[in-house]
């Protein structure tokens, strides 16, 4: 019985070792060098921060021949990838472009620090150190003010 256990996990192992390597003809090196150059800059549609280089995925697939294609036409670098962002929109772009629609996105990391930073800088300005015993203690203008 583990002898048939054994063979069948081999079996379903094996099966499951088959990959598939894509490999495109190109006319020339520079074809080649600009295909791998484009298809690491456009992102899965389907699959969540990996390119089309790094994806598995039937779509990842079908763009990579389309690049290949495309390529093999003679188009430039710049045609493809506005090809692409036409059809799949900013998305497909590992480095998109910045326009109104996502200030929100490139601005907001700088905006949530600056914000962070002038907190600091309140909090930390308000302290004052005793001289004779080396206390720091908050000058808050929020403080009780009943007895003092």
């Amino acid at each position: 019985m583990k002898k048939f256990l054994l063979a069948i996990s081999l079996l379903l192992s094996a099966q499951l070792a088959e990959a598939v390597i894509e490999t495109y003809d190109f006319d020339n090196e520079e074809q080649e060098q600009l295909y791998y150059e484009i298809i690491s800059e456009l992102r899965c549609p389907k699959c969540q921060n990996q390119t089309i280089a790094d994806s598995d995925a039937s779509l990842s697939r079908d763009l990579r021949f389309i690049v290949q294609q495309k390529v093999k036409a003679g188009e430039t670098k710049g045609q493809i990838l506005n090809y692409m962002q036409e059809r799949y929109g900013d998305f497909v772009l590992y480095d998109p472009p910045v326009q109104p629609a996502n200030y929100i996105l490139w601005f907001s990391p700088l905006i949530i620090f600056l914000i962070i930073l002038v907190v600091v800088v309140i909090r930390v300005g308000r302290r004052t150190i005793d001289p004779e015993t080396g206390d720091v203690k908050m000058n808050d203008t929020h403080s009780n003010e009943k007895g003092e």
